[in-house]
């Protein structure tokens, strides 16, 4: 599940914080970057569980009212909500009830922020066109019911953004990354897998954890030289008058690029100038475009880098970097 994009967010925020520490360790540095990453894990399976609280809320509140009702004589109300066939096998699958048993997680103390979002399901007209619809129950339409859930009113929920900045300072930018990979969780489901569906793994391979291993460490213990090359680059460097967060994000790209033959430079470059979109000044990814690829040609002319540069940045690359998006969600 942890994938290059958020390996690279990670990596941005964790130098900055190492420069700004006056206490460095390396080892405690990286230490703190695979914690870091793992809690983009806990995200995604504690999300995946909060599919199974709501509709275990909607149970309870069912069971009560269907008690009123047989005392009173009214309608009893649907469990159609409450039976769906997909969050049935997901509450039964054993990866996430693995997890659950191992880290002690419940959304029992933050029940408010369940019966919030159930409550915002039921007004939804997904939800009332889906308990409306008198066609028999299938799989297909369950399962697509919480796609259609999870897209609307979890991806875009600002209550369950602050609820997760709240609980981690590592969850403050990775709920829109790890919403993708709950979404293709949800699409991936077989009914015949019954309780062994699958669920992603923390990394596809040991590739991804080496990955960022070696670019933090690349970045860290040859910060003075990957420098000199942007100093080399631009006679007229002056450090004071950047953005600190343009050196890092720069820094951490001249590493990649140095350290990994196999990745194409116009993807480095890319995906550092939409970091710097996000976590430098509204100048910087334009700079920083310009930079990287006059540092890239400097690399490549004095042979310290074997490879092409291949298309410019901000056109489409020639070799798409594997993210882990192979069936990405619209």
């Amino acid at each position: 599940m942890i994938n290059r994009e958020l390996i690279r967010i990670k990596i941005v925020q964790l130098t900055y914080a190492y420069y700004q520490n006056g206490n460095r360790n390396m080892d405690n540095a990286e230490k703190e970057l695979l914690f870091s990453l793992s809690k983009a894990y806990d995200m995604y399976n504690i999300l995946l569980s909060l599919i199974v609280a709501v509709t275990k809320e909607a149970r309870r509140q069912n069971e009560i009212a269907t008690a009123r009702a047989s005392r009173e004589g009214t309608e009893i109300p649907s469990q159609k909500f409450c039976n769906n066939k997909f969050e049935i096998q997901l509450e039964e699958n054993k990866m996430l009830q693995e997890f659950i048993e191992s880290k002690k997680t419940t959304w029992a103390n933050d029940i408010e922020v369940v019966r919030k979002l159930l409550a915002q399901i039921e007004q939804s007209a997904t939800y009332k066109e889906y308990m409306a619809n008198p066609a028999e129950e299938n799989y297909d339409t369950d399962r697509e019911l919480w796609r259609k859930i999870y897209r609307t009113l979890i991806m875009e929920n600002t209550d369950l953004d602050a609820f997760f900045e709240e609980k981690s300072i590592y969850w403050n930018d990775d709920k829109d990354i790890v919403d993708t990979f709950v979404l293709k969780t949800i699409k991936r489901f077989d009914p015949k897998n019954n309780k062994n569906q699958e669920l992603l793994p923390e990394y596809k391979d040991e590739e991804d954890k080496d990955f960022a291993r070696k670019l933090f460490r690349a970045t860290i213990l040859n910060a003075d030289q990957y420098q000199r090359y942007m100093s080399e680059t631009s006679r007229n460097w002056d450090f004071s008058r950047l953005a600190y967060m343009d050196v890092v994000i720069m820094q951490i790209a001249i590493a990649e690029m140095v350290t990994f033959p196999n990745i194409p430079i116009s993807v480095t470059i890319n995906e550092y100038v939409e970091l710097a979109k996000s976590y430098s000044t509204p100048r910087s990814a334009g700079y920083i475009n310009g930079m990287l690829d006059a540092i890239a040609h400097y690399l490549i002319d004095t042979g310290k880098v074997v490879k092409a540069i291949g298309k410019q940045s901000g056109q489409a690359a020639p070799q798409q970097e594997d993210n882990g998006l192979d069936d990405k969600e619209e």
